[in-house]
């Protein structure tokens, strides 16, 4: 017996925004949720998923077009992953973001909240990220209206984005509005390079091939990184290599990466620095703070020092504190805070990371900070916090993930002032709240707009000892 034949609907009015940022209508009482539609749309879904509660679909024909709807800016809107919301007014966007952050906060969290304190939006709507990854294919994917008009498919290789949910498929980006240049620039002429000198691009099924992937990371001080990951170096790689130095001065920073997994990721392999510095350098207040081509750091640099600027306002430090910052990462914020603070002691999962930690304390001329390495919820005992003083004030910025409960429980026996939780995910911060509400209550909220043109927001909340 075949699938059942997923339904067609019809004139179905977009009335919402999800909080995961698709689009909801309603047929027969039923949710269905799409993406790239805008409320106020009248459309024809065609169901991918039909589930008991709710259905998925695609826009498979527009009948009316939304008063708010403007015109997307991006040749590759409707194609590629990210910037989905182009097509929603930025004032529309930071709505349904504030409205995602009180949703959430008070669904999940079901705590006593006070008046949310209106969206942060960021002064830059595009080319606003700092780090861009790309990948090699030996075969771009191609739209079902290239088939449909070409008679004879060639396969063409491609220098782009993956499409969502497809490992094994890129598509070729022409322009990309997230990162300044000199990025789009660099892409363009790294694949023309490669095309003209016949370097073979890699088959993603196969794992054939020599370039795999491209990492481009710029900075507000105008300095630039390039890491070329390649399954070998040869002589034509070298060729890539020295033409990017040559060809743009801009790049400060020039790495190679030897990678023969059969993922992407980098993080477990050696980099080889090719030309110029081992770092870029980011600049935030008077502080500067290393990165390194494995270091994470917030890839909206500017809306960064937003962000920090509310979590150390909601710190309120007089200098007497002594603070923990969890999930320091490279230790900006606990750098960032360090000078209102009598102590600043950071934890982190990734040791390289702590490394780079202690390196921006050292450059900036910090010296009441210490970085420790490891499971926060196996290092945050009280052996710990005797060794290393209680903390007044926590600062902590989790993964989407969230905190493990048993942090949440230490947090709570630790007892602070304050607990300052920074979130990109309002839904687990929310679940997080709820854990500490019998000795913490919530007193102030801010959301931040980190990454324009899509559904993601930061969130900033205050947590005051009872």
């Amino acid at each position: 017996m075949g699938r059942r034949k997923k339904p067609l609907l019809e004139q179905v009015h977009i009335q919402d925004v999800a909080a995961e940022g698709k689009a909801i209508g309603k047929v027969n009482d039923k949710v269905v949720f799409v993406p790239f539609a805008v409320p106020g749309d009248v459309v024809d879904i065609q169901v991918t998923k039909n589930r008991k509660n709710f259905m998925e679909g695609q826009v498979v024909r527009w009948h009316q077009f939304s008063p708010i709807r403007v015109e997307a800016f991006c040749e590759h809107f409707g194609l590629c992953g990210g910037c989905k919301w182009q097509s929603l007014p930025y004032s529309e966007q930071l709505r349904y973001k504030q409205k995602q952050v009180s949703d959430q906060l008070k669904r999940i969290g079901k705590v006593e909240l006070p008046e949310i304190s209106p969206i942060i939006g960021s002064s830059k709507t595009q080319y606003y990220r700092n780090k861009l990854e790309y990948t090699f294919s030996d075969s771009r994917w191609l739209t079902r209206e290239e088939i449909e008009k070409s008679d004879e498919i060639i396969q063409e290789p491609a220098l782009g984005y993956h499409i969502p949910g497809r490992f094994d498929k890129v598509f070729d980006v022409k322009n990309c509005y997230l990162q300044p240049e000199p990025s789009n620039s660099i892409r363009l002429a790294v694949k023309d390079y490669a095309l003209k000198h016949s370097i073979p691009f890699i088959n993603l099924y196969s794992k054939q091939g020599v370039l795999r992937n491209i990492i481009i990371r710029t900075t507000t001080t105008n300095e630039v990184m390039v890491i070329l990951s390649v399954t070998q170096i040869t002589d034509q790689v070298k060729g890539l290599l020295d033409y990017l130095k040559n060809e743009f001065p801009q790049i400060t920073s020039l790495f190679y990466v030897v990678n023969t997994k059969l993922n992407e990721t980098i993080n477990d392999l050696d980099l080889v620095l090719y030309h110029g510095q081992e770092y870029i350098t980011e600049q935030m207040e008077d502080l500067r703070f290393r990165v390194g081509p494995k270091s994470f750091y917030q890839t909206n640099s500017e809306q960064a020092l937003v962000l920090y600027r509310v979590a150390r306002d909601f710190a309120n430090l007089t200098g007497s504190e002594t603070v923990y910052d969890l999930y320091t990462g490279t230790g900006t914020i606990a750098n960032f805070v360090a000078r209102k603070a009598k102590k600043v002691v950071g934890i982190e999962y990734v040791p390289e990371a702590i490394d780079d930690a202690k390196v921006n304390s050292k450059i900036n001329g910090i010296e009441n900070t210490s970085f420790f390495s490891g499971d926060i919820k196996d290092l945050l005992k009280k052996e710990f916090l005797l060794q290393h003083g209680t903390p007044d004030v926590v600062i902590l910025d989790p993964p989407r993930a969230g905190i493990h409960p048993d942090v949440a429980n230490t947090l709570v026996e630790a007892n602070p002032i304050r607990i300052v939780y920074v979130s990109c995910n309002p839904a687990t911060q929310a679940r997080d709240i709820a854990l500490m509400s019998e000795k913490y209550r919530v007193t102030k909220i801010q959301p931040v707009d980190m990454f324009p043109q899509t559904h993601h927001v930061e969130n900033v909340v205050l947590l005051e000892r009872k």
